[in-house]
């Protein structure tokens, strides 16, 4: 008799209209863009144009701002709040930490990007009138893959670090870290539409990540096993494997998710020592890299804040923009996963940490694997350039480039590996996240039901299979995620001015003496303040 009032208490703790209402939403729109691609194709065109040269400016000033405020956070008193206990440790070792926040906030598509996206910007005008493509091609994807795409995801992550370990919340929800500005509302019309906007976004998000890189897995796969069925049956082949990796890790918890990000680290790590100290272009790699990192930073602020004004080029439109915007959309999963697993960190360990790892880790991505395909156009001559200029195909591009590294078979079975335990340690992160969505309530430290997490291990993966089917269709959902982000992006605002209010509030409660610098030792006190403060 318990056991049925437990699993009827259960089903009615599940948010059934928070799971289903953005599911339906972007399955009806999958429907409608087969039934009528054109259409909704030169619809949703016309809303991104719109959007990003009417209100480009807004996308940049949000992505400047987040920056600014990671800075404050990290170095401003609130650095010292610990998420937890103000004398709890870390429950993670940095280098399980690290490792799982780094591929939580990544999926495979950092590798795609690494080999060739100096390609794309060196054949843009606007790059070209900078200067050569050795000094600006390795530039831009430094910038678009670094410290303002992380700023989004350090900035929520203590958010909801703070929501979940200090203030001891119980709703693992987009609305509930906007409690202490919004107040009642939360629980009214507005935090409703947050959430259900959400879900939508990561919906919309995850659906086509899946859609870039797994083209490249199946082509390799074709190559090296001589597989003779077509890229659209591999992908989904791909798609499956994939998928039963990231359930099976996801259903043994944090530990299963842990020991699959530390091998996707390994792969990670030794694919780029590989190609530094074996692809012949060391010293080209790292003076490159000195270079393009000096001249991010030198011209950070510009780079951060152009808008092409008059439209010559459309390069933050085409370019910047559209990287903020899908930034902020996945900014729904990864910082509540990085929050999750913060527990025990000061705010400034958790920044400073992620940017070190997070960002550093990306970076040193482009620097190896950009700057090798780099070095075989500019040094070697190989026209890496003309090759993708005259058939515009990315993914034989990359596949030619790794073709140039000693036992490129093997290399290229490495790859393949890589990009499964990239997508598998960030989708599985993604799941648990999205399983604690569907409940009204939800301890810190509570795990969902494995039937829920089953059963958004699944849905993360029908979509992207249905989409494989229609390339239009692909290309309409990416641009419902891209203007998704237009009021994400005010909502995260509203998020990281949420943290200010409340950790204010919070340093108040304390003595000075625990202000900073110092550990409390009443930790029930403490703790008792927090809850307090939380339900006023």
């Amino acid at each position: 008799m318990n056991d049925k009032n437990s699993v009827s208490a259960a089903r009615k703790n599940i948010d059934w209209v928070i799971t289903l209402v953005p599911l339906a939403i972007i399955c009806g729109m999958s429907v409608l863009f087969f039934v009528f691609p054109d259409e909704s194709k030169s619809i949703l065109t016309n809303i991104r144009y719109i959007l990003g040269d009417r209100f480009g400016s807004y996308y940049l000033i949000i992505g400047v701002l987040i920056f600014s405020i990671s800075i404050y956070m990290a170095f401003s008193r609130y650095g010292d709040i610990v998420l937890g206990g103000q004398d709890e440790k870390p429950k993670y070792s940095f280098f399980t930490w690290g490792a799982m926040m780094f591929t939580c906030g990544l999926a495979a598509d950092i590798l795609f990007y690494s080999f060739a996206e100096w390609v794309l910007y060196a054949t843009d005008p606007h790059v070209k009138s900078l200067g050569s493509v050795q000094e600006w091609a390795g530039v831009f994807p430094l910038f678009h893959w670094s410290l303002i795409p992380w700023a989004f995801y350090l900035v929520l992550a203590v958010s909801f670090g703070f929501m979940l370990h200090v203030r001891n919340r119980d709703k693992q929800k987009f609305s509930e870290a906007c409690r202490p500005i919004l107040g009642k509302h939360t629980d009214g019309i507005v935090g409703r539409f947050i959430d259900l906007l959400a879900v939508f976004a990561l919906i919309a998000g995850t659906a086509t990540t899946f859609s870039v890189a797994t083209p490249l897995m199946a082509s390799i796969i074709k190559i090296v096993f001589h597989v003779q069925l077509s890229r659209i049956t591999l992908s989904i082949i791909i798609l499956l494997i994939t998928c039963a990796i990231y359930t099976y890790s996801l259903l043994h918890g944090f530990k299963g998710i842990s020991i699959l990000a530390k091998i996707c680290i390994y792969l990670f790590f030794g694919l780029l020592a590989y190609v530094l100290f074996l692809g012949g272009k060391t010293g080209y790699i790292i003076d490159t890299g000195i270079e393009s990192m000096g001249r991010m930073i030198q011209h950070f602020i510009e780079l951060s804040t152009f808008t092409d004004p008059e439209r010559k080029t459309m390069f933050p439109q085409n370019y910047t923009i559209y990287y903020w915007a899908y930034w902020m959309v996945w900014c729904v999963a990864a910082p509540f996963f990085i929050g999750t697993i913060s527990r025990g960190r000061t705010v400034r360990q958790t920044i400073v940490g992620g940017y070190g790892f997070g960002a550093g880790s990306t970076i040193i991505s482009f620097i190896i694997l950009g700057n090798y395909s780099l070095g075989k156009e500019l040094v070697d001559g190989i026209p890496l350039i003309k090759s993708y200029t005259k058939n515009g195909d990315m993914y034989n591009l990359i596949i030619n480039i790794v073709k140039t590294l000693p036992c490129s078979t093997v290399v290229l079975i490495v790859l393949i590996l890589t990009m499964v335990a990239f997508y598998a340690t960030s989708f599985d992160s993604i799941a648990y996240i999205a399983s604690c969505y569907s409940y009204r309530r939800l301890k810190d430290g509570e795990a969902p039901n494995r039937i829920i997490q089953l059963m958004w291990c699944l849905l993360l993966i029908v979509l992207p299979i249905a989409l494989l089917f229609s390339e239009s269709s692909m290309s309409n959902i990416q641009s419902v995620s891209i203007i998704a982000a237009f009021p994400i992006a005010a909502v995260i605002t509203l998020i990281a001015a949420s943290f200010l209010k409340d950790a204010e509030a919070f340093m108040k409660g304390l003595k000075p003496s625990m202000a900073r610098n110092h550990v409390p030792t009443d930790r029930n006190k403490i703790k008792e303040y927090a809850s307090e403060t939380s339900e006023e």
